[in-house]
């Protein structure tokens, strides 16, 4: 019996590693070497890890000094929170985890911006928050939403910040390599970027400082990184990082035309009761957060690994577990509704065929579905 190949529809969560990337770490791993050392071997891995922080750095128009690896997007978002020195902290309430779990947690005062039926903020509530909270302060966005794929317009957030004098971080970990990333553009103070969601390694990102951005150094050890964040790098995978990155943006235009057609080619041949989430606003082009009413997700997500096709739920999972999305519940989506939310990411390996097998998948779901509904 032929077994069917798996069909990865999950790139938000972790892309694949380009092939590119593989072949480049192999070879770094090959040759081994500590870049803190001053023999050979040494020289030659610093020389790979200085090579990647210039591909990094040329992407996001940024000067190779400001760039501060870390060991991933969360890792970096706390070097940026703990470094801002901040009387206050201003966060979306659609970010990530890592950013919301630590305005929450922080002793200093912290609001929660609302955001409207797109899950796009609200610039005016937005406004009176920063022109009322303690200075300096910091805010916090995402770039592109990590269960929706919704764009804020961070053109216009970065104009409020600097009106009312506040710090701006931005977590760009799922926007570069799918749409234009530029510190210049959008005026970031911080920005922080990943690697597994553009085809590199896991365990890898990096956090980008504008010149003359508060640094406050709070880990001690070897001095790598100018002493900003000490540890022996990974070279490999920073080698990883920066030959995925380059691909990702020598692709980025014609992908995301190319993705654009695929995700609303699948949204169109949906079940016709499905509501798609954030669809009024700017999204990422690889990206559809939808809900069958009736259907839950965890069960929709296993029905669908069964079948051979690999989603998410549009919730954040923790230990395995599907819990209710904060992130829509924000957007006003109803609980039930809510609790049926799954998430489709495609990239750069998902191809056409696969759109219609997952379709054929989940409309096989959604039929059972409709059947135990008349039952």
């Amino acid at each position: 019996m032929m077994t069917k190949t798996p069909i990865y529809c999950d790139y938000n969560a972790g892309a694949p590693v380009r092939a590119e990337a593989a072949v480049a770490m192999s070879r770094a791993l090959a040759q081994g070497g500590n870049p803190s050392s001053v023999h050979s071997f040494g020289r030659r891995a610093k020389a790979m890890v200085e090579d990647a922080r210039e591909k990094i750095a040329k992407a996001v128009d940024a000067r190779a000094e400001n760039v501060v690896f870390a060991s991933g997007a969360t890792d970096a978002l706390h070097l940026a929170l703990a470094s801002a020195g901040a009387a206050s902290l201003i966060v979306s309430a659609v970010e990530h985890d890592a950013v919301f779990e630590h305005a929450t947690r922080a002793l200093y005062t912290q609001r929660v911006a609302p955001v409207d039926a797109n899950g796009v903020i609200d610039l005016d509530a937005l406004g009176g928050m920063l022109a009322d909270a303690p200075k300096p302060a910091l805010l916090a966005v995402q770039l592109a939403n990590n269960e929706t794929g919704v764009i804020q317009p961070i053109a216009k957030i970065a104009a409020l910040a600097r009106e009312y004098g506040a710090l701006l971080l931005v977590d760009g970990a799922q926007g570069l390599g799918r749409i234009p990333v530029s510190t210049a553009d959008l005026d970031a103070t911080y920005l922080v970027i990943s690697s597994h969601k553009l085809g590199g390694p896991s365990g890898v990102g990096a956090l980008i400082l504008a010149p003359g951005a508060p640094f406050v150094t709070t880990r001690f050890g070897g001095g790598q990184e100018r002493g900003r964040r000490p540890g022996t790098e990974n070279a490999a995978a920073l080698v990883g990082f920066g030959v995925a990155v380059e691909w990702a943006e020598r692709e980025r235009a014609t992908e995301a035309q190319r993705l654009a057609a695929m995700r609303d080619r699948f949204e169109a041949a949906l079940p016709s009761d499905a509501v798609v989430f954030g669809k009024g606003a700017p999204r990422l082009a690889n990206t559809s957060n939808f809900a069958l009413p009736g259907l839950a997700a965890e069960t929709a997500v296993i029905a669908m690994d069964i079948e051979g096709v690999a989603i998410s739920s549009g919730a954040a999972c923790s230990s395995g577990k599907v819990r209710s999305s904060r992130v829509l519940a924000a957007m006003g989506v109803a609980p039930d509704l809510a609790k049926a939310a799954l998430r489709v990411s495609f990239g750069h390996e998902s191809k056409e065929s696969e759109v219609d097998e997952a379709l054929h998948a989940l409309n096989k779901i959604a039929a059972r579905r409709a059947i135990r509904g008349a039952a």
